[in-house]
């Protein structure tokens, strides 16, 4: 049945102007954004089997628009609404990272690397580059590899903190595996990074990974 014709108090619209947008649940607040569902299919049904094939809000959110647009009912005009919902996401979350820093507002870092990395096929290496105050300057995805294995070159990040003028650094990568555990690889590259970065007076002030929707840091690990 279409949303249309439910129960005014049951629609995800009327719901969220009377309650407010926290009572919705994710599959109707991208409903909101679907507008519309497809023949058998309501828009928060379409929203919930989005979410079910994507592994939750995260997985949806960073989604490959190649892989969006292969879902039954998911056009263009659908696509470039979730893409736009996700790139709001991202500025509102690295603005915060812009003005706090970022040892104090932990959480904001991982949830920007969350929606960053979240739902990567393959494996992606980013860098954010921070001022003396740990204020985020900037984000960039540096290499990108396999399913399996990223090639991160010491030499290319230590060039382009210098190019940021960064006076600290937190890498992030993902593990499409969905363990968010380091391997010993893992752990030799950031001791690589930490001492080519010593060089230039960079610091390195974590190393995230993100499988899906956890995260785990390095420094808690106690492993910089």
């Amino acid at each position: 049945m279409a949303i249309s014709h439910w129960p005014a108090a049951e629609r995800p619209r009327e719901r969220l102007l009377a309650l407010g947008a926290k009572v919705l649940s994710d599959a109707e607040l991208i409903a909101l954004f679907l507008r519309t569902g497809i023949a058998g299919k309501s828009a928060v049904e379409l929203a919930r089997d989005l979410l079910g094939r994507f592994g939750g809000l995260a997985g949806l959110l960073s989604a490959d628009l190649a892989a969006l647009r292969t879902v039954k009912g998911i056009g263009s005009a659908k696509v470039a609404q979730l893409a736009a919902v996700l790139e709001l996401s991202r500025r509102a979350l690295g603005q915060e990272l812009k003005t706090r820093s970022a040892l104090t507002s932990p959480q904001s870092v991982r949830d920007y690397l969350r929606l960053a990395l979240g739902g990567r096929e393959h494996e992606v290496f980013i860098v954010l580059f921070l001022d003396a105050q740990h204020r985020v300057l900037s984000s960039e995805e540096l290499f990108r590899g396999t399913l399996t294995q990223t090639s991160v070159y010491p030499r290319e990040i230590v060039k382009a903190a210098l190019k940021a003028n960064a006076a600290a650094v937190i890498f992030a990568h993902n593990h499409p595996s969905g363990v968010a555990e380091p391997s010993q690889a893992d752990e030799l590259l950031t001791r690589q990074l930490k001492e080519a970065l010593s060089m230039v007076d960079v610091k390195v002030l974590d190393h995230f990974i993100v499988a899906g929707r956890a995260t785990l840091s390095f420094a808690e690990r106690g492993l910089l």
